[in-house]
């Protein structure tokens, strides 16, 4: 049997299943076994005959006409469940917002992503939602950064949320990559319209790093030609920096490549890209 590549939600996290021996192709969509029950997803990749050494759940069929009557049918019932979850939960005082919801394909368990600002006690919500569904409930909070996945928007460069258009995965970005980056500490540039530090930051945070070896830094003391100067300023992608030395005069010094694989950096997603070439 061959792999598969499975997404349930459209730029969702992808996951891997067998084939079981299915003639499959981009686009199917199928119905797979998981923890949760029968779910319904989209095929994604077809990554052939890998030898993980991991043990997958099989592709259970090929989705027919009545299978995705069934998910269209799960897809609206959800929608409402979050209307009533709502209302449930300001019923009980709770302050919570829910962001989405969905059915697993066999309704075994409905699942609602809501936002709060503190941790919530909701077995009084789950029990009062088991009882209208009768089915499993799972209610899980999720942050700022998930909500802006669900609703989207454009971002500073004029394009569409990357978490909502091609990430399935929201890796963690820290402070140190805008310092890598030689980036000022200016929240309306470096945070996205979650509030958040901005997910591009991660794409060349690996080729800046290379970048980085061997240039000095702002303030360290230097020698040019004999002459002692002090760096004022780094141009980390030209790998160049400006100098002052002690007659006041301003030089600019280029520092050769040493070492840099030109294969690195991580395209996080994103196909055929290379961001090694936004800086060549």
């Amino acid at each position: 049997m061959k792999l598969v590549g499975v997404e349930f939600k459209k730029n969702g996290k992808q996951y891997t299943f067998n084939d079981n021996d299915l003639p499959l192709k981009e686009g199917d969509r199928v119905i797979v076994n998981t923890e949760r029950g029968l779910q319904f997803g989209v095929v994604s990749t077809l990554y052939g005959e890998l030898n993980d050494n991991k043990e997958h759940a099989n592709v259970v069929k090929v989705a027919i006409d009545k299978d995705e009557k069934q998910n269209e049918k799960n897809l609206k019932d959800a929608k409402k469940s979050i209307e009533k979850a709502q209302s449930l939960a300001n019923e009980l005082n709770l302050d919570m917002k829910f962001l989405d919801a969905y059915f697993t394909f066999d309704r075994k368990q409905l699942v609602l992503q809501f936002l709060a600002d503190n941790r919530i006690d909701f077995r009084d919500l789950a029990k009062g939602l088991a009882a209208v569904y009768k089915t499993r409930i799972e209610l899980r909070q999720v942050g700022v950064r998930d909500k802006a996945k669900e609703i989207s928007g454009i971002g500073p460069c004029g394009r569409k949320l990357c978490c909502s258009s091609f990430l399935s995965d929201l890796d963690s970005v820290g402070i140190a990559q805008v310092k890598n980056q030689n980036l000022a500490l200016n929240p309306a540039k470096i945070n996205g319209l979650c509030g958040r530090l901005l997910c591009c930051l991660k794409y060349e945070d690996e080729l800046y790093q290379e970048y980085r070896k061997d240039l000095p830094e702002v303030g360290d003391k230097v020698e040019i030609d004999g002459e002692s100067a002090t760096v004022i300023s780094i141009d980390i992608p030209r790998r160049r920096y400006v100098a002052i030395t002690e007659k006041n005069n301003k030089v600019e010094k280029y520092v050769p490549f040493k070492n840099i694989d030109k294969k690195s950096g991580s395209n996080n997603g994103r196909k055929g890209n290379k961001w090694f070439s936004l800086l060549w």
